[in-house]
């Protein structure tokens, strides 16, 4: 069996694994309860929720094109901008939550090589869950009574895990030390690809860093607040300070590549947590489904933009050999 024939059926096992799971939500909540809470949405909410999602875009573009410039890259913020909405088109549309960040990499054009387009997708999207963990630890002391102890435990300790992680990656001498028994190719010590790529991340430093985590602290601020006006407009009554703690446990499912765009376990997932505050299960999920419809529109608009700019011969082009080397 070739790569190519196993990867296409994990692809597809996962997508089955999504239609299963989602299914079984769905006929859970009832398929009539979620289209009376769909009915009922306050359309006013929802409008300012898809406009903050693209503002989202706009400062996670700034993000990007900010660790792109610490590490002396020269791509405009406007392309930068361009292949973020692409990526979202991606990200929703294919078989994983990350296939929009290889889009980028592979489309960033003739002012970054691949290593260094590749090393600040990486950090990108790391700084996005560091700074929606942080903001997760801030609100846990405060959680404490809406909470049960084992799942304000999880969060901590997936806060935690993904804290140490960022800074073993980010120190990159004692990385380079643990991984030396690699081979040169697959080593982040090397001088391959790998460690050309890792070579970007460690050169970005500290300064590049805190700016990428400040417009981390803007944008995970506006998704929170997404989501709370997503539960305003379904008439959800809870806490607003519990989207501190469930938005960063919702959005890491997207690290499980055990489903497509995280369809189905994030819904699951809803309901579980959710459910313990007293939220029904159809509440739950179309609570999900609503937040998950703003990275839909996202994608659908992140397409329209890629097939226009193909029509018209403006996607740019992608790195000169000499720069992938």
């Amino acid at each position: 069996m070739t790569a190519q024939t196993r990867g296409l059926l994990f692809n597809l096992g996962r997508a089955g694994f999504s239609a299963i799971l989602l299914i079984w939500v769905l006929s859970t909540a009832g398929l009539d309860q979620l289209a009376e809470a769909a009915r009922g949405a306050d359309l006013r909410c929802y409008a300012l929720a898809v406009g903050l999602a693209v503002n989202g875009i706009l400062l996670r573009s700034a993000r990007w094109h900010a660790l792109l410039k610490a590490v002396g890259a020269r791509v405009s913020f406007g392309r930068a901008v361009y292949l973020y909405f692409v990526g979202a088109f991606f990200n929703t549309f294919l078989p994983t939550g990350f296939g929009g960040d290889v889009v980028r990499v592979l489309e960033v054009g003739p002012g970054a090589t691949s290593q260094q387009a590749a090393g600040t997708a990486l950090v990108d999207r790391l700084a996005g869950f560091i700074m929606l963990f942080v903001l997760a630890l801030l609100a846990l002391p405060f959680a404490f009574a809406l909470l049960p102890a084992n799942l304000a435990l999880l969060i901590a300790a997936l806060a935690a895990a993904v804290l140490l992680g960022s800074a073993l990656l980010f120190e990159g001498r004692l990385l380079r030390r643990l991984t030396g028994w690699l081979p040169r190719g697959l080593s982040p010590a090397g001088d391959a690809w790998i460690g050309r790529t890792y070579a970007v991340i460690t050169a970005i430093g500290a300064r590049g860093i805190a700016i990428a985590l400040f417009w981390s602290l803007l944008f995970n601020l506006e998704l929170i607040v997404e989501n709370a006006l997503v539960a305003r407009a379904l008439g959800i009554d809870v806490a607003a300070g519990v989207f501190f703690l469930f938005v960063p446990v919702t959005t890491a499912t997207l690290l499980v590549p055990i489903s497509i765009s995280g369809l189905g376990v994030r819904e699951g997932l809803y309901v579980t947590l959710f459910g313990q505050l007293g939220v029904g299960a159809a509440s739950a999920v179309a609570l999900s489904l609503g937040a998950y419809s703003l990275d839909m529109a996202m994608g659908l608009v992140g397409g329209v933009v890629y097939l226009t700019a193909g029509l018209l011969g403006l996607r740019g082009r992608s790195p000169t050999p000499g720069q992938v080397a």
